[in-house]
């Protein structure tokens, strides 16, 4: 079961738990006009890699290697997308590969339940 984590939350898990990387796998349609998360700022490495590919949607089939290439594989890995749904898929995925995955519930827009990083005021670009 994927451990799950609201944006509220985020602070505080970081400040109780050192080893933690960022990852947005939004599309850089996404990134370029909603904006980016900025990790760095709260003290995590920021990681950037789409599990869909656009404009015609299609999944990533390098997804998988493209992040075991950047992220230190020791570390619990932080997945954040629009509204927690891709990220699920992502955690999913990532933590059949033995990844520390923890899904960001209301993404980066929030969930209609929750707000969401942008509107949480954590750092972004």
């Amino acid at each position: 079961m994927i451990k799950q984590i609201k944006s509220s939350e985020i602070k505080n898990f970081i400040s109780e738990n050192k080893d933690v990387e960022l990852l947005d796998v939004r599309t850089q349609e996404e990134w370029d006009n909603v904006g980016k998360p900025d990790g760095e700022k709260i003290g995590i490495k920021t990681h950037f890699v789409t599990i869909v590919r656009s404009p015609k949607p299609s999944a990533n089939k390098e997804f998988i290697e493209e992040v075991k290439k950047q992220i230190n594989l020791e570390n619990q890995l932080l997945i954040l997308c629009k509204a927690g749904g891709r990220s699920m898929m992502a955690a999913q995925l990532l933590s059949q590969e033995k990844i520390k995955c923890i899904n960001i519930s209301d993404g980066f827009e929030g969930n209609g339940e929750s707000l969401g990083w942008k509107s949480e005021n954590l750092p972004f670009k």
